[in-house]
């Protein structure tokens, strides 16, 4: 068996902070790039859960994330078509983070990842 060198840590974060770190690993993992407007805006989202999407507009503009309700949008739709967030309803729509993603939003969360390199020499 090969040798590895393990590297263990043990954090405290707050809510946001944890979902902020997964949606990082994912998009990482995965190889989508996001500024840090949008990560934001995406933690937020977590955050706050299931959100009709023009109030999330309203509020996401007035926590300074972006300065109008339009800049979110146009946000949400760059993370849609990533898969990150998805939508409910035609009209009046539901918006929320993808279940696809599986982010952990709610109660205690412990993150176990388990990430290995394995040298070829």
């Amino acid at each position: 068996m090969a040798k590895v060198n393990l590297v263990s840590k043990k954090v405290q974060m707050t809510l946001a902070d944890i979902i902020k770190y997964q949606l990082i690993t994912y998009c990482y993992i995965n190889k989508i790039t996001l500024n840090e407007s949008d990560l934001t805006c995406l933690t937020l989202l977590g955050v706050s859960g299931k959100y009709n999407l023009t109030d999330f507009c309203m509020f996401a503009s007035q926590q300074n994330i972006f300065k109008n309700p339009q800049s979110v949008r146009n946000c949400l739709v760059k993370l849609e078509k990533h898969d990150l967030i998805q939508k409910e309803r035609k009209n009046k729509k539901i918006i929320s983070l993808s279940s696809d993603i599986n982010v952990q939003v709610a109660g205690n969360i412990v993150l176990d990842y388990k990430i290995v390199h394995i040298a070829t020499t």
